[in-house]
């Protein structure tokens, strides 16, 4: 009997635009970048089974390859795609369509409400667990909304940054620790 696997679907241009204009206004430096493999690690004990690490990215007609060589080396299938249109959104929505079929689960790391259709359809499972990765206060609210679906904060619980990011987010009481602000 094979093993239940969790799909990480990993929209890293998203990620990478959001960091950079939403959560520090400016373009990301190599080291203010997630640790991918913190991800992986997380998705892994988080469910406790093994982990396919999808990660997709638009590319012109060159590969960057460190990167992509990088992502590979860290355990991800790196999946680099040119086109018209938004390539990485549609790669994830049918990758996401192909996942519905098949006994596994599925976190998404994105924040874009294009995966909304396909994100309730594979939550709607009563054997599938779901879940978005991200930065909740710029999440789409369509995704957050829907029933069932699990939320991890890329940088508070997946830890994936090796440095405070400066953001402003709502911080449940029970969470408050004064000594981060004084």
């Amino acid at each position: 009997m094979t093993a239940r696997t969790t799909y990480l679907l990993v929209d890293g241009e998203n990620i990478d635009a959001t960091l950079g204009i939403s959560v520090l206004g400016r373009r990301p430096q190599p080291e203010e970048r997630p640790r991918w493999n913190k991800l992986l690690h997380h998705a892994e004990i988080t469910w406790d089974q093994p982990v396919t690490g999808l990660f997709f990215l638009a590319v012109g007609d060159s590969l960057p390859s460190g990167f992509v060589q990088a992502l590979i080396a860290l355990g991800y299938k790196t999946i680099p795609l040119r086109g018209e249109g938004k390539v990485v959104d549609i790669a994830i929505q049918r990758t996401a369509e192909a996942l519905a079929s098949r006994p596994a689960d599925v976190m998404l790391v994105s924040h874009d409400r294009d995966f909304v259709p396909q994100m309730q359809d594979l939550a709607s499972s009563d054997d599938r667990r779901t879940a978005l990765v991200g930065f909740r206060e710029f999440m789409a609210s369509d995704l957050q909304e829907i029933p069932g679906i699990e939320f991890h904060d890329l940088e508070y619980d997946v830890a994936a940054f090796t440095s405070r990011l400066p953001r402003v987010r709502i911080i449940d009481i029970d969470e408050f620790d004064p000594l981060e602000f004084i």
